[in-house]
């Protein structure tokens, strides 16, 4: 499987032969070039011009927004109700993550703008995820430190960041330096796009950042 970022929480899945998933895909509001996107599958975590830029995705035949189970072309795809939601602050905001799972069995958790740390039961319900590709730059989603603890829980293989600040980027979000440092990693693989293999897991979680493939 081979996983390229285009910047903010957009990222395309493909595995040959299978079905290729585009995730949050964005507008060109938010300040970064539109890339040439094209997939079988969009998901969107949430109806933000950041996350929901599905008119500039070529070819799709599915558009998943919401919670519930499907199956398309052989690929599992879980969506999973991880809103944030604060009674006290009368505080709601609507974020769908996805679990998305091929046929070689390899598994990709995209927890779109997560922004609290998801309870046991959710943990557990997550069964083995591969790789995991995690909000850390604060703002309405994960802090640095929030975001180290939530992979801590999940215990992926691969740990991608995603959703912080980067050149052009008109959002306030933390750099990714900061989440580096709160995961201890003093030296970092950066990679175009992560190539995952099921026969060459390792063993230890390992932190990719991926470098924005803007214009591709």
């Amino acid at each position: 499987m081979d996983i390229t970022w285009y910047g903010l929480s957009c990222f395309r899945l493909i595995e040959r032969g299978q079905t290729t998933v585009v995730t949050d895909p964005y507008s060109e509001s938010i300040g970064l070039p539109i890339p040439n996107l094209k997939g079988d599958v969009v998901t969107v975590s949430h109806d933000e011009a950041g996350h929901n830029g599905i008119n500039h995705v070529k070819n799709y035949e599915h558009i998943l927004s919401g919670p519930g189970e499907y199956e398309i072309g052989g690929v599992f795809i879980t969506g999973l109700a991880m809103h944030h939601i604060d009674n006290e602050q009368e505080i709601y905001r609507r974020n769908v993550s996805y679990l998305i799972k091929y046929p070689s069995d390899l598994t990709v958790l995209h927890l779109g703008d997560l922004s609290h740390i998801p309870d046991q039961s959710t943990i557990e319900g997550l069964g083995e995820v591969h790789v995991a590709l995690v909000p850390v730059g604060g703002g309405n989603t994960l802090s640095a430190a929030m975001a180290a603890e939530v992979i801590a829980l999940i215990e992926p293989n691969y740990i991608v960041p995603m959703h912080y600040a980067m050149e052009g980027l008109n959002l306030q979000l933390d750099t990714v330096d900061k989440f580096l440092k709160a995961m201890g990693v003093s030296r970092v693989q950066e990679d175009e796009t992560l190539r995952v293999l099921s026969s060459s897991l390792p063993e230890q979680p390992e932190v990719v950042v991926l470098l924005p493939q803007i214009g591709d």
